[in-house]
């Protein structure tokens, strides 16, 4: 083997015939999978197997905190593209056939290095996820080390695919089934000691010992045969038809349904893998996945939610909104006015990502009850083992707490999170603008037009909307508004700031709802609607999760605030006039509100009950508001699917149009991070992409004659339908 041909890997060998082979991708923060990596790995190993002088190998990273994010995506999508491709040219069956085989290069190098003959050690620091433990699983022993970063796992089913390198397979064969299916459907990442008791792993060791760790189990002898290539190798779980398995498989197939309602096509063959593949023998049974994971990689659910959450994501977060012409900001210091929940929130994450808060309220003691609130909080994660003591101490000693707006001084970046109140805001906004001078000032509003709260300030150029979706620490989503006097300074801090929090910022202009808000809106509306018509609270709840939404309509309002939809209800009616609204929607609201004093969660009384004990329970009273009482079994569960998800993917399309969000990338990431826009679908505008916008319209159309004019079709899709143009299409064409 020629070393000076290795670009991604370095290849030494010491006299003790131990190799170690160092992952470090160049021009890389972190080793992904890549066509040349694969190549070169590939050579390495036969050289491994072939060489009498070597008798064991180490797999390590070369970079100091991580050993590898898996594959890289973008390469799956190529071969998906060389699929469609070979199709058209040499026919279907050609095309599956080339596709199976280059979606199998990673299963066969990894049992390559299983059944080689010389044992491999996986010697792992910092992440170490998807295709790159895949190849852990494949090495004859794994040591991971007991670093804060160090995680372990499977994540492929969060962007629609599943573990196709032996991953379903080889977890299947270490863990109990329930657990291994657990660990698949989920794709957590977990911590050393998790994966040692799982039987994941067999060491953890310090950082400093890993590498000596990895080479003391070398010397002392590692089978090189994996225990399932053992005559007398058992299942954890017994053998699929025994007693002991059938507790296990008519469970599983119960939890899949119940919790993607068979909208996730990896799901579903995760559990069909692992079902047929603990029935055969392990080369046969990676056969299997590997079909299985060919039939995915094809499906529309994979390409759309790898190309959102994914593709699309890195390049935000990397990003791709950022003016070029701004130098980097570094924020140090962190302003936060007003110590309520969103203040409260606001502060905690920027703490925690080793910003120095201060935190102003009304007095000194109202900033320091917020301030009490955050110790709180993480004194509570804390107790749950989720952070350990001195991080804890180290956030919290971060948030001063003030009511003297001039310990505003100093701060890199300001946030108002002051109530939504126009008066209250403009008067927040002009004392902070007295004491930080050309400093950049944000709002946290979730639906006040930016350019409107910008009269408070004296430079509007350094005035930006920031707006964090509830609750802070736990949505990853935060819109940047546009004000139309927002400078390109404004939107850098802005967007330099999020990052340095670890969250995805979505860029959207300035608009009434700006962008997530709208769309939420049309959703939490449509609920309001059904439960007028008469359809039963449970069933609209039920349908919308069907549909793909990760809570019902009703429950999402109530944790928004009841009361906060009917004033903006109100505030849109009087700014836009009568026809801005929907009369039965306001009905409902203001009868809620008003007459019965229902809030939602925050009182304890919204379209659900919340008992000081047990679950929350939807309240008897919604009866009252159905217009006419309907027959379940008559109603069409599908429309209702279809009217959850169109009425969104239509404000969504209405909000592109009209140039409140300017990028179908962030639309659909906004909506999947934001709302929980269905993820199977990639996001509305690729849902509506995918459908095919003729094919979309004339939904609308037969939906809007049964419904009304809320599922009128904009003009902009008519035109996109005459020229049979897509949302990305056009924005590649106008990109290039």
């Amino acid at each position: 083997m020629d070393k000076n041909a290795l670009k991604q890997f370095r290849f030494t060998l010491d006299h003790d015939g131990i190799a170690l082979i160092e992952w470090d991708m160049p021009g890389r923060s972190m080793n992904v999978f890549t066509e040349d990596v694969i190549r070169e790995l590939s050579m390495i190993v036969d050289h491994v197997a072939s060489d009498p002088a070597i008798k064991g190998a180490i797999i390590a990273s070369g970079k100091p905190d991580s050993f590898s994010g898996g594959a890289d995506l973008t390469m799956l999508e190529g071969i998906a593209r060389r699929y469609a491709e070979t199709a058209k040219i040499k026919g279907e069956e050609t095309a599956i056939r080339e596709f199976y085989d280059e979606t199998r290069h990673l299963t066969l190098l990894f049992r390559r290095i299983e059944t080689c003959g010389k044992p491999f050690v996986a010697a792992i620091n910092g992440i170490c996820v998807g295709g790159a433990f895949e190849m852990s699983l494949a090495c004859h022993r794994r040591i991971v080390t007991s670093h804060p970063k160090t995680r372990v796992g499977l994540p492929e089913i969060k962007v629609g695919i599943f573990p196709g390198g032996g991953g379903t397979q080889r977890v299947a064969r270490l863990m109990p089934t329930d657990h291994a299916l657990q660990l698949l459907f989920k794709g957590d990442q977990i911590k050393p000691e998790m994966a040692l008791k799982f039987g994941l792993v067999h060491e953890v060791v310090r950082p400093e010992d890993l590498l000596d760790a990895a080479r003391t189990a070398l010397r002392k002898g590692i089978s090189p045969v994996a225990p399932w290539d053992e005559e007398k190798f058992k299942l954890p779980s017994n053998k699929v038809f025994s007693p002991q398995g059938m507790m296990i498989w008519p469970a599983a197939n119960a939890i899949y349904r119940r919790e993607t309602y068979d909208n996730y096509p990896a799901a579903k063959a995760i559990l069909q893998s692992v079902h047929e593949g603990l029935q055969l023998p392990m080369d046969q049974a990676l056969t299997v996945e590997s079909r299985w994971f060919a039939h995915v990689l094809r499906t529309p659910q994979a390409r759309a939610m790898i190309r959102s959450l994914f593709v699309s994501m890195q390049d935000i977060n990397k990003g791709a909104r950022r003016p070029k012409d701004q130098p980097p900001t570094e924020i140090k210091k962190l302003g936060v006015v007003g110590a309520g929940f969103m203040g409260q929130g606001i502060a905690s994450v920027a703490a925690r990502a080793g910003i120095e808060v201060v935190m102003i309220d009304r007095d000194k003691e109202s900033a320091k009850k917020g301030r009490s609130a955050i110790e709180a909080k993480i004194a509570e994660s804390v107790g749950k083992g989720r952070v350990p003591p001195d991080k804890a101490f180290e956030t919290i000693s971060r948030i001063k707490a003030s009511g003297d707006y001039a310990a505003l001084a100093g701060c890199d970046l300001v946030i108002e999170a002051v109530f939504e109140d126009p008066k209250v805001k403009a008067e927040t906004l002009a004392r902070i603008a007295a004491i930080v001078g050309d400093t950049v000032i944000a709002s946290n509003t979730s639906t006040l037009p930016i350019s409107g709260l910008a009269k408070a300030v004296p430079d509007a150029t350094h005035f930006i909307g920031i707006h964090f979706f509830s609750p802070v620490e736990k949505m990853m989503l935060v819109e940047i508004i546009m004000g139309k006097q927002t400078g390109g300074r404004a939107l850098a801090t802005a967007l330099d700031f999020v990052r340095k929090i670890g969250k995805t910022p979505i860029v959207v202009n300035d608009a009434r709802g700006f962008y997530a808000n709208r769309c939420v809106g049309a959703y939490i509306r449509e609920g309001h609607l059904m439960l007028e018509e008469g359809v039963p609270p449970a069933m609209i709840e039920n349908v919308a999760r069907m549909a793909g939404m990760p809570v019902g309509p009703l429950a999402l309002n109530d944790e928004v605030g009841i009361d906060l939809a009917w004033r903006i209800v109100k505030a849109t009616e009087a700014q836009e006039g009568a026809g801005a609204v929907d009369p039965r929607q306001a009905a409902v609201l203001q009868a809620l509100v008003e007459k019965d004093g229902r809030y939602g969660r925050k009182n304890g009384k919204g379209f659900y009950d919340y008992p000081a004990e047990g679950a929350k329970r939807l309240w008897p009273g919604l009866a009252a508001f159905a217009a006419a009482r309907r027959d379940p079994d008559a109603i069409d569960v599908e429309t209702l699917k279809r009217r959850f998800l169109v009425v969104q993917a239509l404000e969504a399309a209405r909000t592109y149009l009209d140039g409140i969000v300017t990028d179908p990338r962030e639309a659909d990431v906004g909506a999947i991070l934001g709302f929980g826009f269905a993820p199977f679908t990639g996001g509305p505008l690729s849902m509506i992409d995918g459908m095919g916008v003729g094919r979309f319209n004339a939904l609308c159309d037969g939906l809007r004659a049964v419904y009304g004019a809320r599922f009128d079709v904009p003009q902009g899709l008519r035109d996109m339908e005459a020229r049979g143009a897509t949302f990305y299409g056009e924005a590649q064409r106008a990109a290039a």
